[in-house]
């Protein structure tokens, strides 16, 4: 923070303001400068009362000596320690200090406009009128926003009905009815009905990319980073319409089926049809589906219907651009111009372009402002301590608005900007199953890499590069610290990155406003979507439905015997209580034996289809619930009555 100070003179009351920066202790900043006048309380020292001189001198005397013997402790511990160190070293060490301290003089980084009598123009015209008018303008455009908002969340509510199936339910993109053999229990007994049922639902918009992040077992293929979509084509003894497995991604299948769009999402009925087969693979409307040659309990067809619905985002997106961009033309205060873009960039992104699950919107807007409150403190710190010093006396409003309101939308819309990039998550097991997820980070390192060299040369050339270097590692050891805690892996979430980078910006440059936009976009997207999740977190918590890396059944070749066949194993893995055998990935089989082999027979539903069986290790946990181990790969049962064989691997 910069400061100015009141020099007198002695020969007169005249006063000389010299601008110094409290920080480095060096002369700059004059947007910041103090400056005397008349009404001054500040008089010359020939003015101070010859009451009060004493005790100033006093003070003065008292706080040099304690200067004077702080400097001499430090002088003392360096020698001693200079003194037991080789003198090249000593010598080395001197220059790369004195280097980082920077140059003399030292200098103030100021971005010189572009154009500067078009850049300022609008701050010139604002300027020129009465300071409550401007403050009237501004307060009207922060309410003009705040219910046009409004308006436009209102005008697209859902319809309290949809052709007599009553009021859509709202899913996300990756919702689907059917989650997994598992979850679903023995038959499938915990996803009922599996027919004779309808209803009306919502989708959002942009549910193309949604995808599975972990492989997932379909019959004997292992699909991984691709829309799950299993079905598709046309079903005669469904008159003709496309019939879906019922563990698709709902919205994936209505885009594919051509019941909503992908660009603004939708509403449509699904009906459900029960068991069918034959499950055929097509490409459609951007999707290509997964074909699966068996039967499958449950499956749904699509009904057209006349309703609209549609997502607000890119209505409310374009609303919000325009006035983060008025602001930053209009604003010359760091402060005035930072709090309503924060606000809009969060509010955009929680409530629009990248919501949380909810019901309805005032359920939405209850998780938003509950995570707006603890947000605005830790942005208030991080422009106290970053933005203010990279915003402050900035002139160029047109580069400003471009870089830093630019790179802001880019960050928080990073669900759209860095869709490209394949790395879904900052955690070792997706980084290496990920099909070019090392390449990009190894790519974005060597970005970032040559960003922090161009910072930190900025801050040596200011001074600050040793405070920073210092800052820096206590961050450094905190996190290997934390990585360092048994039983927990350390996640780097989006405000995570963006907090610790944050710092580094607190320049006036075009790189610094480029990065701050981009990083303070990172961190609004990562709260207003996920909230303040866990910087640590357990090894289950980051599994998910991914591999856990357990041992699996040894199957014995099965005994087929016309349309059986019988399967048996070699004991159980240690820590587990029975065998669960999935066929057509629905769990068919649950069995309990402790001791001996186990065996389970199955008679063939489908004479002319293809079955898939997998199997796995079960534990039985209290409150009746159940864990399982990985599962074999699927060994396949041919129409013919050949047995294919479990391939190695694991789902």
């Amino acid at each position: 923070m910069a400061a100015a100070r009141d020099i007198p003179l002695k020969s007169g009351s005249t006063t000389v303001p010299i601008d110094l920066d409290l920080e480095r202790g060096t002369r700059g900043h004059d947007d910041d400068r103090i400056t005397s006048s008349a009404s001054s309380s500040l008089e010359p020292e020939e003015a101070v009362s010859k009451a009060a001189a004493p005790n100033l001198r006093h003070s003065l005397e008292i706080d040099q000596g304690t200067r004077r013997r702080q400097s001499t402790l430090g002088l003392q511990w360096r020698r001693r320690v200079e003194d037991k160190m080789p003198a090249p070293v000593t010598r080395w060490g001197n220059r790369l200090v004195e280097w980082m301290r920077g140059p003399k003089p030292l200098r103030t980084y100021r971005i010189t406009p572009l154009l500067e009598r078009w850049q300022t123009l609008p701050g010139r015209y604002s300027a020129r009128l009465p300071k409550w008018l401007r403050i009237c303008i501004y307060s009207a455009l922060c309410i003009l926003w705040v219910v046009l908002f409004g308006v436009i969340l209102s005008e697209y509510s859902l319809p309290e009905d949809i052709g007599g199936f009553g009021a859509p339910v709202r899913l996300g993109c990756v919702d689907e009815l059917w989650p997994s053999p598992q979850s679903c229990g023995l038959d499938g007994r915990n996803c009922l009905p599996f027919s004779n049922s309808s209803f009306a639902f919502n989708c959002p918009a942009d549910c193309l990319s949604a995808q599975v992040l972990n492989p997932r077992a379909i019959g004997n293929q292992s699909i991984n980073y691709r829309s799950l979509v299993v079905g598709g084509t046309p079903d005669p003894s469904a008159n003709g319409a496309l019939v879906y497995r019922g563990d698709s991604f709902v919205c994936g299948a209505a885009i594919h089926a051509g019941v909503i769009s992908n660009g603004n999402g939708g509403c449509g009925v699904l009906s459900l049809i029960g068991e069918k087969s034959n499950f055929g693979a097509i490409q459609r409307n951007g999707i290509l589906s997964v074909g699966f040659a068996s039967e499958f309990p449950m499956s749904y067809t699509f009904n057209q219907t006349s309703a609209k619905c549609q997502d607000p985002r890119w209505n409310l997106l374009i609303l919000s651009t325009i006035f983060t961009v008025v602001f930053g033309l209009f604003t010359s205060s760091p402060a005035t111009f930072f709090v309503p873009v924060f606000t809009i960039l969060f509010f955009q992104i929680a409530m629009a372009s990248d919501p949380p699950s909810y019901s309805n919107y005032p359920s939405l807007a209850s998780t938003t402002i509950g995570r707006f409150l603890p947000a605005a403190f830790v942005a208030a710190l991080f422009y106290r301590f970053s933005v203010r010093k990279t915003l402050r006396g900035c002139k160029a409003h047109v580069e400003k608005t471009v870089l830093w309101i630019g790179g802001a939308w880019v960050g928080a819309l990073s669900n759209y900007t860095f869709e490209q990039i394949p790395i879904q998550r900052l955690t070792g097991h997706d980084i290496r199953q990920q099909p070019g997820a090392i390449t990009a980070l190894i790519i974005i390192v060597l970005v970032l890499f040559g960003v922090v060299l161009y910072q930190a040369w900025c801050l040596r050339n200011e001074g600050r590069l040793p405070r920073y270097l210092a800052l820096y590692a206590i961050l450094g050891i905190s996190l290997g610290i934390l990585a360092a805690i048994p039983k927990l892996s350390l996640r780097i979430h989006h405000y995570i990155l963006a907090l610790l980078l944050l710092p580094g910006t607190a320049l006036q440059t075009r790189v610094s406003l480029l990065c701050q936009g981009l990083l303070v976009g990172l961190f609004v997207n990562g709260i207003a979507r996920w909230g303040f999740d866990a910087i640590l977190q357990t090894a289950a918590a980051l599994q998910g439905d991914a591999q856990l890396g357990s041992g699996v059944p040894s199957v014995l070749e099965p005994i087929i015997n016309g349309t059986n066949i019988t399967f048996m194993w070699e004991g159980l893995l240690r820590g587990y209580e029975g065998v669960s055998v999935v066929v057509n990935d629905v769990e068919r089989f649950r069995g309990i034996n402790q001791v001996g082999n186990g065996s389970f027979t199955w008679s063939r539903q489908a004479l002319d289809d293809p079955e898939y069986f997998r199997f796995g290790f079960i534990n039985y946990l209290p409150f009746g619930s159940v864990s399982y181990s990985d599962f074999t790969k699927a060994g396949t049962w041919w129409p013919n009555g050949t047995w294919g064989g479990i391939p190695p691997g694991r789902t």
